[in-house]
C-alpha cells in the first residue's frame, strides 16, 4: 500500500450511498485516506434526504456534486467499493474490490435514509480500522 491509501466509492447516480460513504470516510479518517466518489450515470444533484441525514449526524456534504466515474479514478484508487452499479464499474488487476449491498436512498424520505446512513457508518468504521491495521503492518 502506498503512504496514503485511497478509496473510491461508486454507485449509479453518485447522489446517495457513495456520497454518504465518502463523507463518512473523510469525517472519520481525516486526511489519512484519500477519498473519491463517482457514479456511472451521475444525477444532477446529491439526494437532499441524504444531505439532511448526514447533517443530523454532524457531517456536512451540502457542497458535494455527483461526479462521473472515470477509468483514471479507478486506476488511482487502492480500494474500490461499489454499491449497486453492477458491471458498469471497470475492473483492473491489483485493485481491491468490495461490493456493498445497501438500499438505494433515491426517492426515499429522511426516515428511510437514516438507517442506510447508519449502516454505511458501521461499514466505514470497519474499513478505516482495516486500512489502519494494514498501514501499521506495512510500517512494522
Amino acid at each position: 500500500m502506498p503512504e496514503k491509501p485511497s478509496v473510491l466509492f461508486v454507485c449509479v447516480h453518485n447522489a446517495g450511498r457513495s456520497q454518504m460513504a465518502a463523507a463518512w470516510l473523510t469525517h472519520l479518517a481525516g486526511d489519512r485516506i484519500e477519498v473519491r466518489s463517482a457514479g456511472s450515470a451521475p444525477a444532477d444533484r446529491v439526494n437532499p434526504a441524504a444531505v439532511e441525514a448526514m447533517r443530523e449526524a454532524g457531517v456536512d456534504m451540502s457542497a458535494e456534486v455527483p461526479k462521473v466515474l472515470t477509468v483514471e479514478a479507478v486506476q488511482a484508487s487502492d480500494v474500490v467499493i461499489t454499491m449497486g452499479c453492477g458491471d458498469t464499474c471497470p475492473v483492473f488487476p491489483g485493485k481491491r474490490y468490495l461490493d456493498w449491498e445497501l438500499e438505494d436512498p433515491a426517492g426515499q424520505g429522511l426516515a428511510a435514509v437514516r438507517p442506510i446512513r447508519d449502516e454505511i457508518r458501521r461499514r466505514i468504521e470497519a474499513l478505516v480500522a482495516e486500512i489502519d491495521a494494514e498501514a501499521a503492518r506495512a510500517q512494522a
